[in-house]
């Protein structure tokens, strides 16, 4: 339906009856709102909508990305039921706004409206993408209090929550501890050892999956093919990928392609990851592409970098900075200044870094060189005293990672603000020495950081966790889980 069609057809819908034709007021408010122009929908039905249109208005509304239309909407509802509260709480999910999430759950526990099943299933979903551990912690004791009745799907949200959040070992108890006989719930477990790099621990897992009788599907092998390529597994990785073909009957899908090019990339098997990518029998997506393009700037192949580059349709600052960064460490800076000049005439900004850390019930988000924070003196001060101490210690600033045309001492400067250190900083300025310090961030760590809290972890004797856009990384006495290779 087109905008010129939804207009000559609301005022018929009005008159016969909303509640009556609940698809044709979805098709007409999706309409209003593809085009960006739900206020005239909203305007039109205003007046005659029931409870149940106007939970279906912000349904449509949140399904095309109009969240603070929506909110106007919520807002101006003089009677909410448990669904309006939960269309609103999983419509900010899917548009990844967690922390409105949260903040909308504490407002409808302070309302007259109980939390049911759905309402902790998009509560703890935004616990897991934020990283809240305390929030995370919060909201399970809230379900344990309410006695709320843990289906597959809920068992399976705890234990991504908790791997999320860092905390493994309590996913391995609620695993432990809830029905298992749903393929869901394993799931959620191996991808969660996955992510912390726990390889070993999700192919005995799959074994015990196995024993107790509940088969895999394509989810399981995604799960097990990301644990092999986080680790350099490559003869494993093969073994699984041939295994959920030839005995489980499960044909490879574009995201178990993109794992096995990314394992391969990684170990610097580049020309069969190549390879693998000519005979798939669909269209590589630019998810592989992109796989193939890190492991070119990993390894230093700046051919197949250029073909990776030229198969990606829409380039992303993402995909200059990795060709960039291959240009720079193979000391091509010719063809590193042809990338810095194609993003300048694109109008195309490196992707901005940004961190987050949980403090009490409070999450504090850091930019790149941010300014903002109240107490960032306080923080640039700690910040610039562990950046002198890590100095002595031997680190270096890898300056060869940033992409401008300024000083060695700008470069320096730069690297220095990286929104993780900020975020670190203000975590040893606001804890107690020793405790261990968790920090979340949206974009995958860069060598240069990833060096850095290696050392300070040292220095502090302090225990860093890092949940970067790929993996955890525990930071302890100078060394990372991940044995430098993410």
């Amino acid at each position: 339906m087109d905008l010129k069609t939804a207009t000559k057809t609301h005022s018929r819908v009005v008159v016969l009856g909303l509640a009556t034709y609940p698809s044709l007021v979805s098709s007409l408010i999706s309409t209003y709102a593809r085009c960006h122009q739900p206020q005239i929908g909203l305007r039109v039905f205003s007046k005659v909508l029931d409870l149940f249109s106007r939970n279906l208005v912000i349904d449509c509304l949140m399904k095309g990305g109009q969240c603070d239309v929506a909110k106007k909407v919520f807002g101006k509802m003089p009677v909410r039921d448990v669904v309006t509260w939960n269309t609103m709480l999983g419509g900010y999910v899917k548009n990844s706004r967690f922390l409105d999430a949260l903040n909308l759950f504490r407002r409808m526990l302070s309302s007259k409206v109980e939390p049911d099943g759905f309402t902790f299933a998009s509560v703890v979903t935004a616990c897991a993408r934020l990283g809240a551990l305390c929030n995370a912690e919060w909201v399970h004791g809230l379900m344990v209090e309410k006695r709320v009745q843990l289906n597959y799907i809920l068992s399976a949200a705890l234990i991504d929550m908790y791997a999320k959040c860092g905390r493994i070992d309590v996913s391995r108890q609620v695993f432990e501890e809830v029905v298992r006989d749903h393929v869901s719930v394993w799931n959620a477990m191996i991808t969660g050892l996955a992510i912390h790099g726990l390889v070993m621990d999700v192919t005995l897992l799959f074994s015990r999956m196995e024993v107790e009788g509940v088969l895999p599907d394509s989810v399981t092998f995604i799960g097990i093919l990301t644990a092999c390529s986080h680790c350099g597994l490559v003869e494993e990785g093969r073994k699984y990928f041939d295994m959920m073909q030839n005995r489980f009957m499960i044909e490879p899908e574009l995201e178990h392609y993109g794992t096995m090019v990314d394992l391969l990339g990684r170990a610097g098997l580049m020309e069969e990851a190549y390879a693998l990518i000519k005979v798939m029998p669909m269209d590589p997506d630019v998810v592989i592409w992109r796989a193939l393009l890190s492991a070119c700037r990993i390894h230093r192949k700046k051919e197949l970098g250029e073909v990776a580059i030229a198969n990606i349709s829409r380039l992303e600052s993402g995909d200059f900075v990795l060709l960039s960064n291959m240009y720079c460490s193979l000391k091509n800076w010719d063809g590193a200044e042809r990338v810095r000049q194609r993003m300048k005439m694109g109008g195309i900004r490196k992707k901005r870094g940004r961190s987050w850390i949980e403090l009490g019930d409070s999450i504090h988000t850091f930019n790149a060189a941010n300014h903002s924070h109240e107490e960032m003196k306080s923080i640039y001060l700690v910040l610039e005293g562990l950046v002198q101490r890590a100095k002595l210690e031997g680190f270096t600033p890898l300056t060869d990672l940033v992409l401008m045309d300024v000083s060695e001492e700008e470069k320096e400067e730069n690297l220095a603000f990286h929104s993780e250190k900020l975020a670190l900083a203000y975590g040893v300025l606001k804890s107690s020495p020793g405790t261990k310090i968790r920090i979340s961030k949206n974009l995958r760590i860069c060598l240069d950081c990833h060096n850095w809290i290696k050392i300070v972890s040292k220095i502090l004797n302090r225990e860093i966790i890092v949940r970067d856009r790929i993996r955890f990384h525990q930071f302890e006495g100078g060394v990372c889980s991940c044995r430098d290779y993410w």
